[in-house]
């Protein structure tokens, strides 16, 4: 390394000497007579078109729906195993994240493997099988992945996991101890007590009021109780498996029956899930950290379902708004510096979901970002957005969109989306157009409809001394402490 250094030091001085020995150079021009120099990078206005290679699908006898999406480019196969009806949303009332616990317990141990034997068999083959459940989603979803030539392997061990979990005792006292820590650590962060707060207020008692399972709920946990929902949620009849990569569709078919050929159909009907209570009104909750040294401001309401004509353009809308580099960001952040970040987003399911705005800042300036993000709410609401601002946005859309086309399994979950929530075939062919074709009437439109100021909730957490006045400019608050109890 000193050789090299002192090498590299004497080629810089020889240069140095050389440099100063040489005339002066006319730099010479590398443009043609005529080319006009704008500074700027071209933008194609062309609006993406797109065919997206199309799946095979199947169903097998057990009801399961099969998806197969080939690409051949490297010898892997990623699988995925969506159960409607195995999520959160079907928790019982009193113990809600026992769809969670179920779904992580599963991966544990199986009738004829510890979950020792598992991690070993799957570390031998390259391969992964995860389970999972969403808090408050209708579904639950096995994962796996290997490569081509073990796929039959692969498959019968998602297969053991999904269908003859053990849940021993020993595993589930291990999770319960691990996993309370965890729960008694998100009380900690104030960006869960917003979002749970929010969540409250909006949703009410829904089962998409859920963001994490309760410490009750955890100390109520049985083995009986996760044994029981296995038995009653994952069945197959209203399943979807997905693949993707280095196999063909009858080569899947061929090896899906196979694994998953004793996997009983239950012929028990599924509850469709409902939307929640309309939000009927504002208000404007403080979740009280003293001497917290800055505040957390999330101002939400009830979006929309995913199926919802007014998808696209609500899309659009909140892209301007709190998109990166959008009005949020670069009032709050570039123009005044009260923070490092401010965003907005909505999610949709098949039942209506929640549309957010959210920043986090230093207590002192916690007037001045209550006042300017609900004047840029305002103005989405009253001004038309630029042109220009339209444009970029939905530009920015379809080429982050583009993007994620790069990726088989992207792809892959796209027809997951058309087929769980039955979108027209062409759904993701025409989007780039769908996209393009939304006006400055419509961002107007759908902000006014959705953001209007009787629907927003307003929840701040920080320290209530500091803040409490702010907040009380703006309506009755009321108080709650970081457990999620009324402050009287």
């Amino acid at each position: 390394m000193k050789r090299l250094a002192t090498t590299l030091a004497a080629a810089a001085v020889s240069a140095a000497i050389v440099g100063a020995q040489a005339p002066a150079q006319t730099p010479q021009s590398t443009t043609s007579a005529g080319t006009v120099l704008k500074n700027r990078a071209p933008v194609n206005k062309e609006i993406l078109k797109v065919t997206l290679p199309k799946p095979t699908e199947a169903d097998l006898p057990n009801g399961v729906h099969l998806i197969v999406l080939e690409d051949h480019r490297a010898p892997l196969v990623t699988l995925q195993m969506i159960i409607d009806g195995a999520g959160g949303y079907y928790d019982p009332p009193s113990m809600p994240g026992l769809a969670g616990f179920t779904a992580t317990l599963m991966r544990e141990g199986t009738a004829t493997r510890t979950s020792e034997q598992l991690s070993e068999d799957l570390d031998r083959l390259a391969a992964t099988v995860t389970v999972g459940a969403g808090i408050s989603s209708p579904f639950a979803t096995v994962t796996g992945s290997g490569l081509t030539n073990n796929l039959d392997t692969v498959l019968a061990l998602m297969a053991d996991v999904l269908m003859h979990p053990s849940f021993p005792q020993p595993e589930i006292d291990r999770y319960k101890t691990r996993t309370r820590a965890a729960l008694m650590q998100q009380r900690a962060q104030p960006g869960i007590l917003a979002q749970e707060r929010l969540n409250r207020v909006v949703f009410g008692d829904h089962p998409s009021a859920r963001i994490s399972a309760t410490p009750a709920a955890l100390d109520a946990l049985t083995r009986d109780a996760v044994v029981a929902f296995h038995q009653a949620h994952y069945v197959p009849d209203h399943a979807v498996l997905a693949i993707s990569g280095d196999i063909t569709p009858a080569k899947a078919k061929q090896l899906a029956a196979t694994a998953f050929g004793g996997w009983q159909k239950s012929g028990q009907a599924l509850t469709a899930p409902s939307d929640p209570a309309p939000v009927s009104g504002t208000s404007i909750s403080l979740v009280d950290r003293p001497q917290s040294v800055q505040t957390t401001l999330v101002v939400g309401t009830q979006s929309i379902a995913r199926t919802d004509p007014d998808y696209d353009a609500l899309t659009v809308a909140n892209r301007i708004l709190g998109g990166p580099e959008a009005r949020l960001f670069e009032h709050l952040r570039e123009q005044k510096g009260y923070t490092y970040g401010a965003s907005s987003s909505f999610n949709s399911s098949r039942t209506v979901g929640s549309w957010i705005a959210s920043t986090d800042f230093r207590t002192e300036v916690t007037d001045a970002v209550v006042t300017d993000l609900l004047d840029e709410i305002r103005q989405m609401r009253d001004v038309p957005v630029t042109d220009k601002e339209l444009s970029d946005q939905k530009r920015s859309i379809v080429a982050g969109f583009a993007r994620t086309l790069e990726s088989v399994n992207a792809v892959l979950n796209d027809y997951i989306d058309s087929y769980v929530y039955k979108l027209p075939a062409d759904y993701w062919d025409t989007y780039p157009d769908r996209i393009q074709a939304v006006t400055v009437a419509d961002v107007q439109r759908v902000a006014k409809k959705y953001w209007a100021p009787e629907r927003l909730q307003i929840v701040a957490v920080g320290d209530g001394a500091k803040i409490r006045p702010i907040l009380a400019k703006l309506g009755t608050v009321q108080e709650f402490d970081a457990d999620g109890k009324p402050i009287k």
